[in-house]
């Protein structure tokens, strides 16, 4: 069957298919992507189990007439002995675990290696076999990855099997939902009733903070270097102990006066969410004093000094 999926007139065709499937004919769907794109889906539905050796999808003519090639060869024989799939999947995953399958035995080699073995398979009739596996993505980068670094495949009557080619969209990406839903307040209105009066209780601020912006005189700094500068900022509770509250390092650009001068350095700005205050008053309110402490390091970048190697001289 020559489909991209999508039913356009007529009657619906899965009934039809699984009443010709029930009835013996084997069903073999080549997916050709259609002006609306390819429902496979529907390919899968309405093909013999299972879906994978029975279902391909054919962007081109070439892949199209390689097919008819590798399906050709498989009706003309009459089954397969002595089958073994070895199936190593790419280095980003890992194998967690892996299913029974329909037919013959699996065992992971190793945790990226998988050999599944048959006795034989569709020797007296049609048949199909089908192994499920789980894998876990190891790797750090995102984007869309192949499952399968290779798959071999071997039997005693030299069949040639054409394996899918499955991908994954991996995310790496942490996500934090800082804030979470509002609970909310349950409210009944009875019938015929123009007017309700519901004291729904208290409502606090949320995500409350403050933004301190600091500025710093850097002393006399000489003209055509740069100057690395640190900034550490703590904060301290009732029994003086200081907890961090952050550290930036930034590149202030050298100038081109003929002395040394004094460089100004502006609105450096740290964000001090309220639900780190440890001064012990009320929590997460804006009416707290905050004592913080901020610590200075700056030194040049630029330098005249170079390492010399040793000279040796003889005399």
């Amino acid at each position: 069957m020559f489909t991209d999926g999508k039913t356009t007139a007529g009657p619906p065709p899965a009934p039809v298919a699984a009443a010709a499937r029930a009835s013996g004919v084997i069903i073999y769907c080549i997916g050709l992507i259609g002006s609306d794109g390819i429902d496979v889906s529907v390919l899968n539905n309405w093909a013999t189990d299972p879906d994978a050796s029975h279902v391909a999808v054919t962007p081109d003519d070439a892949d199209l007439e390689e097919l008819f090639k590798d399906l050709a060869a498989n009706i003309s024989k009459t089954g397969a002995t002595n089958i073994v799939i070895d199936e190593v999947i790419s280095p980003d995953f890992v194998i967690t675990s892996v299913t029974p399958p329909t037919k013959g035995t699996a065992m992971m080699v190793d945790m990226n290696t998988i050999q599944w073995k048959m006795d034989e398979l569709g020797v007296s009739a049609n048949e199909g076999a089908s192994l499920e596996f789980f894998i876990k993505h190891t790797a750090q980068d995102s984007g869309e990855k192949q499952v399968n670094q290779s798959i071999t495949y071997s039997d005693t009557e030299g069949n040639v099997v054409v394996f899918p080619d499955p991908t994954v969209t991996v995310e790496c990406g942490i996500i934090v939902r800082p804030e979470p839903c509002p609970i909310p307040v349950d409210l009944t209105i009875d019938g015929c009733e123009d007017s309700v009066v519901v004291h729904a209780g208290d409502v606090n601020l949320e995500s409350l903070g403050r933004i301190l912006q600091l500025n710093v005189t850097i002393k006399n700094v000489c003209p055509g270097k740069r100057v690395a500068l640190a900034i550490i900022l703590t904060e301290t509770d009732q029994n003086g102990s200081e907890h961090q509250r952050g550290m930036k390092t930034m590149t202030i650009p050298a100038h081109s006066s003929p002395g040394c001068r004094d460089v100004r350095v502006r609105c450096v700005k740290f964000v001090l969410p309220e639900d780190l205050d440890v001064s012990g008053g009320t929590p997460d309110a804006l009416c707290n004093p905050r004592n913080l402490k901020a610590r200075f390091i700056a030194n040049y970048i630029d330098t005249d000094y170079r390492c010399c190697d040793s000279v040796v001289d003889f005399l």
